[in-house]
């Protein structure tokens, strides 16, 4: 009996000293949170709600998808490789700062402000010998590519969020080894867990031909990854320096309509021609370097040809984005372009969970007369990120927006629009993972008719839609309520 009674304390005092251990975690965990990290409020106390109320499977939550990246110098290109390219932007600041910048066109003198901002924070250089495809159909985009991959000359450098090596995948694969097998140097970048699927031993036969593949943040075990927070969800392609592309397909067959559960996929990419392409082969370089252990790029005069031929005469910044990063820049350069409308707003976006910011500078645009038109998906690929989306778009259409749910299929495109003047298409969504955790990347185009010609695809869009009114939001029943309300209260961390 006596012998029991010991047991039973010692097993409670035990089990007494886990807990303080897992209390006195959890504190400095919170108080990290509070005053040592760049979180925004509703961040911070969502995660203090998790961190408390689930206080074991909160703080392995919480390492494995809480942790920030703190002022870290991830992407770092030597000083010698840096001349010619900081001049470029510090001489394009002096020039708009002393009124001496040339304008393509008056949309860009119009919008100066938003240049500005993306040249001072983000070092996206002016260029304005481009031309632009818009792709909005996966077969199409991936056709053009692989026929663009076997014209390349010199090098071609590929990097995708998700890579998947099924039926279109293995397309593009097989591409990419003929090129490397033709003394054609090939580079591919893919995000480990993006690309959960795949593996560097994958590509043996590209490696052994001489070609380059790494994967960005690679797990230290299968899906255990103390990075899993922050991934490089940019989809870049550079050929030869003078051709890029850039915008929201992944390489998979899903994107290319072949998934059953989503059917065909909507989406928007971009393929450029001319001096912006440059802005693509920096990031690339930027995000290849990142890691030591990597066969370094440098600044050759074959990433970054001159450019003598015409292409046209578009306008364009690419601007990025990170957690590293002391601003969110190209949530900024959304809102400015907000902020500047002054007839109508067109958005489309799988995820509309933004920040408080954001939302607000949108029903400003509403309450202050201009047309606000946002686009969603009728599925969701993650249920409670659905579930944000349609409550914050709720919102909004209660105030007037014309909210639009497509029906056709899974809708992915990360696209704003503002006037017919300014268009942005790249990888970033509207919330919080893309604009304070994700890698990100976008091109931000100052010209009448790109602009024009995307709000002519948004409106045929919309024959593929229902319309989101006041009265079928509210009919809604009490489960999606609850889902809605869970969605918004986790929202800050989705």
């Amino acid at each position: 009996m006596e012998l029991a009674i010991f047991e039973f304390l010692s097993s409670a005092k035990v089990l007494s000293t886990i807990t303080l251990i897992i209390i006195g975690i959890n504190l400095l965990f919170a108080i990290g949170l509070i005053f040592l990290e760049r979180r925004s409020a509703q961040s911070i106390w969502a995660w203090l709600m998790v961190l408390f109320f689930l206080p074991i499977i909160g703080f392995i939550f919480y390492i494995l998808f809480g942790r920030q990246i703190y002022n870290q110098k991830l992407f770092q290109i030597n000083e010698a490789d840096k001349v010619g390219l900081e001049h470029l932007v510090d001489e394009q600041l002096s020039d708009l700062q002393n009124n001496r910048m040339s304008f393509a066109n008056d949309i860009t003198n119009r919008h100066r402000k938003i240049i500005h901002m993306l040249l001072d924070n983000n070092q996206s250089f002016m260029t304005i010998n481009n031309k632009i495809d818009i792709f909005t159909d996966g077969n199409e985009k991936f056709e053009k590519l692989i026929e663009d991959i076997y014209n390349a000359k010199d090098h071609i450098h590929f990097q995708y969020y998700i890579l998947k090596l099924d039926g279109i995948g293995q397309r593009v694969h097989k591409a990419l080894l003929a090129k490397q097998r033709e003394g054609v140097s090939v580079r591919i970048l893919y995000d480990d867990i993006g690309s959960r699927t795949l593996r560097l031993s994958n590509f043996k036969e590209l490696k052994e031909a001489g070609g380059l593949v790494e994967a960005f943040f690679p797990s230290m075990l299968r899906l255990i990854n103390p990075r899993m927070n922050n991934r490089n969800h940019r989809k870049i392609v550079v050929i030869d320096g003078t051709l890029g592309y850039v915008g929201g397909f992944n390489v998979g067959d899903e994107y290319i309509g072949l998934n059953k559960k989503f059917g065909y996929w909507r989406d928007t990419h971009l393929r450029i021609e001319g001096n912006a392409v440059k802005s693509l082969q920096l990031r690339f370089m930027l995000d290849w370097n990142s890691h030591d252990k990597r066969n370094n790029m440098f600044r050759e005069n074959r990433y970054f040809p001159e450019i003598n031929h015409y292409y046209g005469n578009t306008p364009m910044q690419v601007a990025s984005s990170g957690p590293d990063e002391r601003w969110q820049q190209i949530k900024y350069g959304y809102m400015k372009m907000i902020y500047s409308a002054k007839e109508a707003i067109y958005i489309q976006t799988p995820y509309f969970i933004p920040d408080q910011s954001f939302l607000e500078a949108v029903k400003i645009a509403i309450l202050s007369g201009v047309e606000v038109h946002l686009m969603i998906p009728d599925k969701p690929d993650h249920p409670f990120v659905y579930w944000g989306t349609y409550s914050n778009a709720g919102a909004i259409a209660r105030m007037g927006a014309h909210v639009h749910i497509y029906e056709k299929g899974f809708l992915h495109q990360k696209v704003m629009m503002v006037d017919d003047e300014v268009l942005s298409v790249g990888t970033t969504n509207v919330d919080s993972r893309s604009f304070f955790l994700n890698f990100e990347v976008n091109a931000f185009i100052y010209d009448k008719n790109e602009a024009t010609k995307y709000r002519l695809i948004y409106e045929a869009d919309i024959e593929d839609c229902s319309l989101l009114t006041v009265e079928r939001y509210d009919s809604r029943n009490k489960w999606i309520r609850i889902k809605e309300g869970i969605a918004n209260l986790i929202s800050p961390i989705l």
